[in-house]
């Protein structure tokens, strides 16, 4: 079995093309489609975070949001850029939206994309200390985090505080048991997926590697997999280690299905430069359910993988992107051994 959810950019645009006129469309569509999901069968939505874009930003309200609408799905991020984050404040918000789910919540976070805005975190008031990169204050932001999850007390308690406090030193509230274990880091390369292990935090690895040795993705990112279970498994961590991998995959079952994607049939890996380094995409899988059956059992990276998200295109609407999912949850996963029959 292997767990099956969507992620979603929550991109909208005033295209009259798009389904998705406005932040309020974004939002609202979101939590409908976590909905939606939820009721065909799958196991998680999961949204990613961008600044000073067209698209979904702070994840907690949205988070909340569906943890109140719904009662099974996992709910996540992928992945929340920790340069633009203050950690303890963080701690708060995402104690409060996971005990609003009930313990549902698995939150993605890694160092960040290429962003919108030049330095865009220094806005937020972040910037990296003398002689370090920003990608060093994201690690700091996430040791302060995963530090403050534990649920252990740090602060000196006021001797005159407004109101009665427990015994000892004072811990970030709300705190919900179990959180810190349910951390995911989105990892782009090996050496950053064996970091990963390391620290005890999950592994999500997307349709994007920040590096290339000339094998097909899939391969790439099955060896980014196994380095990151070897290192977990060398650090003696107490729960078990999961690895979440992102495709784009539309089964062709309509006339629709066959109008906007029938194109990318002949989908394959790209090789491309980012942040000054080659970068290798994984390809898009359009195909009939047959076909798509036949390519993802090829897919190493997704065999190794506990869970699938389904990157959607989200401007095509709730209703769309439902139908997307229940057609891979329909015609293709029992076919693979996801799900039964």
């Amino acid at each position: 079995m292997k767990k099956i959810g969507f992620l979603s950019f929550g991109h909208w645009t005033p295209s009259p093309r798009s389904l998705v006129q406005s932040a309020s469309d974004a939002l609202q569509q979101s939590i409908e489609l976590a909905v939606a999901a939820e009721e065909i069968g799958a196991d998680g939505a999961y949204f990613r975070v961008h600044h000073f874009a067209r698209q979904l930003a702070s994840p907690f309200p949205l988070l909340a949001a569906i943890g109140a609408r719904t009662s099974r799905i996992e709910i996540g991020t992928g992945v929340i850029d920790m340069r633009y984050e203050n950690p303890l404040y963080m701690a708060e918000d995402a104690g409060a939206a996971d005990l609003i789910a009930g313990g549902r919540l698995q939150l993605g976070i890694s160092r960040g994309s290429p962003e919108q805005v030049v330095r865009g975190y220094e806005y937020f008031r972040h910037h990296p200390a003398e002689g370090t990169t920003d990608a060093d204050m994201a690690r700091e932001h996430t040791a302060a985090l995963l530090e403050a999850l534990k649920g252990e007390g740090f602060a000196e308690p006021n001797p005159q505080p407004m109101f009665p406090n427990p015994p000892g030193l004072l811990r970030i509230e709300p705190h919900s048991p179990g959180l810190r274990e349910r951390i995911w880091w989105g990892a782009g390369t090996r050496a950053t997926a064996e970091w990963t292990g390391r620290q005890g935090m999950h592994l999500m690895s997307s349709t994007l590697l920040t590096e290339d040795t000339g094998v097909p993705f899939h391969q790439l990112q099955a060896e980014q997999i196994q380095l990151f279970k070897d290192a977990w498994k060398a650090a003696g961590h107490g729960h078990e280690p999961r690895v979440s991998v992102s495709r784009s995959i539309f089964p062709l079952v309509s006339n629709v299905d066959h109008q906007l994607f029938g194109r990318q049939r002949g989908s394959t890996d790209q090789v491309g430069h980012l942040d000054d380094g080659l970068a290798r995409f994984g390809k898009t899988y359009a195909a009939e359910p047959d076909k798509l059956v036949e390519d993802l059992a090829q897919d190493e990276a997704v065999s190794a993988a506990d869970t699938l998200l389904l990157t959607v295109p989200n401007q095509l609407g709730v209703d769309y992107n439902a139908h997307i999912l229940d057609s891979l949850l329909r015609y293709v996963a029992p076919e693979l051994g996801w799900r039964s029959t």
